[in-house]
């Protein structure tokens, strides 16, 4: 079964491991602690990461951690579509466990450095030396032995995505306007404008690709978590941003038959 979480989606409980070491949902406290010792800030909402787990507790557990904490997610129980997935989801970072049906983590990580220089995290019960050689021979970036505790999963990807590049800077300024991630914030002469949270993250997504063509199934995609939306969705919003940004409207680009531009 595969599935699709966007921002927001509410995390199941997770039993503890026998060693006691938690295999749940993070708290805030928890997540945060771990990030400041990482020396990081809290994830940037919207980067996505592919999960490839056959485990359907483990899958849907991490897939809802990760969403909690405003990645966008793809989660697959085997990678026998792996090749299309990435070419549609366009993943920041995947998550692979290695012993699965069809290829195994191995094989799509190989696939993966082809393609690009995507991260990868290895989430596996192989914790024997040579297994995480073979992964790092593989193309890891890190490498995590199950049982394991969510919110050091969400740190860790964290971590790789900032490490390669694929998060952005908190706070980006695009003419007068300071759009801050991070603080959820849009700053325009002093004066913070009034967004939703959604119009925040589709005006996000835009900065990040700031200067790029993007089409309304890639911004449906990154902020709702699903392809498959009425993209009259995406010009809704689009449009209520325009009204708010007003005389800035002229920011944000109608690239006809192909999507929206921001202005770089």
């Amino acid at each position: 079964m595969e599935c699709s979480f966007g921002v927001g989606g509410t995390p199941p409980t997770v039993r503890t491991d026998p060693e006691g070491r938690l295999n749940r949902p993070a708290s805030a406290g928890d997540l945060q602690r771990i990030l400041s010792r990482a020396g990081q800030t809290r994830p940037v909402t919207g980067a996505r990461v592919l999960l490839v787990e056959d485990d359907d507790t483990i899958r849907d557990a991490v897939a809802r951690a990760l969403a909690g904490e405003g990645f966008a997610v793809r989660a697959l129980p085997d990678g026998r579509r792996f090749e299309q997935e990435v070419a549609a989801f366009r993943p920041d970072a995947a998550v692979l466990d290695i012993a699965l049906p069809g290829p195994d983590g191995f094989r799509l990580a190989r696939l993966l450095r082809q393609a690009g220089d995507v991260p990868v995290v290895f989430l596996t019960a192989r914790d024997a030396v040579p297994d995480r050689l073979a992964g790092f021979a593989a193309g890891a970036d890190d490498y995590v032995v199950k049982p394991f505790a969510l919110a050091e999963l969400v740190a860790r990807v964290t971590v790789v995505l900032r490490r390669s590049g694929r998060l952005a800077a908190s706070a980006v300024q695009v003419g007068d306007l300071v759009v801050d991630e991070q603080s959820a914030t849009v700053v325009g002469e002093a004066t913070e404008l009034p967004l939703t949270a959604t119009e925040l993250r589709v005006l996000c997504f835009l900065v990040r690709h700031r200067g790029r063509t993007v089409s309304k199934t890639q911004i449906l995609t990154q902020v709702w978590g699903y392809a498959d939306y009425d993209p009259n969705l995406v010009e809704a919003y689009v449009s209520a941003l325009r009204r708010k940004l007003g005389l800035r409207a002229g920011l944000i680009s109608t690239v006809r038959g192909l999507g929206y531009r921001l202005s770089a």
